[in-house]
């Protein structure tokens, strides 16, 4: 099925590993080009050498905004078609073990560069009427996460301000949503491995497997797979999906509008 992605740009963030590396490399494969931004820049050497042609590195800090300003230069005045706003997540801690400080810092690497970046993004999609803006966030937004209490908190903050969002550009061509996945097999499952083996004493291949055994599919989800959800989400064929926070979790969230 062509979704028409052919000779369209988009920026995606978190590009080196997980999500944002497998949607970067879906989106280049339906023929888009991608700026692709992380924090390593090896990990996006290696992304960019699978295909030059079609992907640009940035190499930087996203939760530091004055980066942002070398993003705007990497733009050179280009209007992205999407922008993925991903990145990874907080260390998992229960609420007695966080500190204030723990809630600062989750606030700025989880909510606060996201407002910016969109900030930065957004009023040349406005100027064009149209965009796609997709939030990589987490199923702890619908159901907390045991031992993440600060990705289960402010993250929220997240999905109501990209709603809040949705509303007040629908009517211009650009929509903004929300994925919010379970458990993959990506890097950022390593933390809720090492917090729940050192709880229970186990290794951390026996912790992965406490994981798995909540999944209905019994394995951890493929980053390949969630990355063809978001591909659509990004394109002009989903331009009646707007404001909507989609669930990519194996049947982990148990509700009935999970």
């Amino acid at each position: 099925m062509d979704i028409q992605l052919a000779n369209r740009f988009f920026v995606v963030c978190g590009a080196g590993s997980g999500f944002g590396k497998a949607i970067a490399l879906r989106l280049v494969s339906e023929g888009a080009h991608v700026l692709a931004i992380a924090r390593g820049a090896e990990s996006l050497r290696q992304l960019q050498s699978v295909v030059p042609d079609a992907i640009e590195a940035l190499a930087g800090d996203l939760t530091d905004i004055s980066f942002h300003e070398q993003i705007v230069h990497a733009l050179n005045g280009r209007v992205p078609d999407g922008l993925v706003v991903n990145a990874g997540g907080p260390p998992a801690k229960s609420f007695i073990e966080t500190h204030i400080r723990d809630w600062d810092e989750a606030y700025k690497n989880l909510v606060r560069w996201k407002i910016a970046l969109v900030k930065q993004i957004l009023p040349g999609m406005q100027q064009r009427s149209y965009g796609r803006i997709l939030f990589i966030e987490s199923m702890s937004v619908k159901q907390p996460v045991e031992n993440l209490v600060l990705s289960n908190s402010l993250r929220l903050a997240v999905v109501g301000m990209a709603k809040t969002l949705s509303l007040e550009v629908g009517s211009q061509g650009i929509t903004v949503n929300v994925m919010a996945p379970g458990y993959h097999d990506t890097p950022a499952m390593g933390r809720l491995f090492a917090k729940k083996s050192e709880q229970k004493g186990i290794s951390l291949k026996e912790a992965r497997l406490v994981f798995e055994k909540e999944l209905l599919t019994g394995h951890m989800g493929d980053p390949s797979e969630f990355a063809m959800l978001a591909a659509w989400l990004l394109s002009s064929t989903s331009g009646y999906i707007n404001g909507q926070t989609f669930s990519v979790d194996g049947g982990l969230i148990r509700f009935v509008f999970g």
